[in-house]
């Protein structure tokens, strides 16, 4: 498939992400496009400016055209997931016993550690990091142990040896909460870091559980390597959704992955857990992951000329940011900490979504685009903000414009 460019229409005809007018968008009742003023440029939440995959779009119509709007029943979910990690990631070691249905990626990460920590025991996670890991955490009464990312934005693996041995002491149970790929830097793991991750995790008695909601969305360059595919992963989980891939939050529905070592606690969990998907949800997961491939490709290809048209632009708007290209997802992590602009105080509040500080206000209210502010991501995220690039190209040359402008103006 030939490579898109940010301005050749010929190889972008077919991408899904200059479908839509931005009229038509602001069109949209979701959260991106109600929570700020017209004015205002959306690059924050993670809502791509896509139409609905035709496949998953299909599926919704024909279950509406029948009535199909009842509650969610049999393994179809798993086995189109278990059909599209064979064929993409080369990862055939996906059982469909070994999985459940819950509300979505983030619910199914609680409900995972509620079976393998008790209140009061750690968490680790690899900051900066996705906010409602902080959030859905603390809120379930359990602890929070930072391992910051390394200088490259990889995981750094004394960091984390460090934390682990934190978290278990007095003997308590610990989990590792990973996201594979992380969000917001779209580092991609690979194999021997993964490996490494497993390792260590046996060596301190620590059980993982890996976030890859974003593992469709690796960009030419990378590879996505399931945690569950790699030695010593037996006893970990995985949680996972076509939610990111093929803009399908709003249709809630997830899977947990249990490794063959960890399938006996997946048992234990309550039966009342599967009753919070959405049976509507389940069959656009499952179109997506069964019949989604081609808008996918057609998606990656975008999300690729996006990535090197927003290095550029960074470059000539932002020439002091620092900015590595991501990997994956369609999520950069911007470092504007030369603006001065960011509140230490604040960054030791992380977890609230919708909370703006330093950089992204200052955006926000001189350049009129709404980013994600670093500092809810953690510690290493003062200063930094997270854009968004899932858009059309229009709407990126003017954000960056806009920002360009602001800061000249400081």
């Amino acid at each position: 498939m030939k490579r898109a460019g940010a301005d050749d229409p010929e190889t972008r005809r077919t991408d899904p992400l200059v479908r839509l007018s931005l009229d038509r968008l602001r069109r949209r009742t979701s959260m991106k496009w109600r929570a700020h003023p017209e004015d205002v440029l959306p690059l924050w939440v993670a809502e791509m400016d896509v139409p609905l995959a035709p496949p998953v779009a299909d599926a919704l119509h024909a279950a509406i055209d029948l009535g199909d709007t009842g509650y969610p029943y049999g393994t179809g979910y798993a086995e189109a997931l278990a059909d599209f990690a064979r064929a993409r990631w080369r990862w055939d070691g996906l059982r469909v016993e070994h999985t459940a249905v819950v509300p979505d990626v983030m619910m199914g990460i609680v409900e995972v550690l509620r079976l393998i920590t008790d209140p009061g025991d750690a968490v680790v996670v690899c900051s900066p990091v996705y906010p409602p890991f902080y959030a859905f955490v603390t809120h379930d009464a359990r602890t929070i142990v930072e391992a910051r990312l390394g200088p490259d934005l990889r995981i750094d693996l004394g960091a984390l040896e460090e934390a682990f041995a934190r978290a278990r002491r007095q003997g308590r149970r610990a989990a590792f909460l990973m996201s594979n790929p992380h969000n917001p830097t779209g580092v991609v793991h690979t194999r021997e870091e993964l490996q490494a991750v497993a390792r260590l995790a046996r060596e301190h008695g620590v059980r993982v559980v890996s976030d890859e909601i974003h593992g469709p969305l690796v960009l030419p360059g990378a590879a996505f390597t399931p945690f569950l595919s790699v030695q010593g992963s037996e006893n970990g989980f995985a949680v996972t959704s076509a939610s990111k891939a093929w803009n399908l939050a709003g249709l809630k529905a997830a899977l947990v992955v249990a490794g063959a070592d960890s399938a006996g606690d997946l048992r234990r969990m309550p039966e009342e857990v599967g009753h919070g998907p959405s049976h509507l949800g389940v069959i656009a997961h499952t179109a997506a992951f069964r019949e989604g491939g081609t808008w996918l490709d057609e998606l990656l290809l975008g999300l690729d000329a996006n990535r090197a048209l927003l290095g550029r632009l960074i470059a000539e708007h932002l020439p002091r940011a620092r900015h590595r290209p991501p990997e994956g997802t369609y999520l950069a992590w911007i470092d504007c900490a030369w603006l001065g602009l960011h509140d230490d105080r604040r960054s030791s509040e992380p977890g609230v979504v919708g909370d703006l500080a330093g950089p992204a206000k200052m955006f926000l209210d001189r350049a009129r685009v709404a980013l994600s502010s670093g500092h809810v991501f953690g510690s290493g995220g003062a200063g930094c903000v997270r854009l968004n690039f899932a858009t059309s190209p229009a709407v990126l040359r003017e954000a960056l414009a806009r920002m360009g402008r602001a800061v000249r103006e400081l």
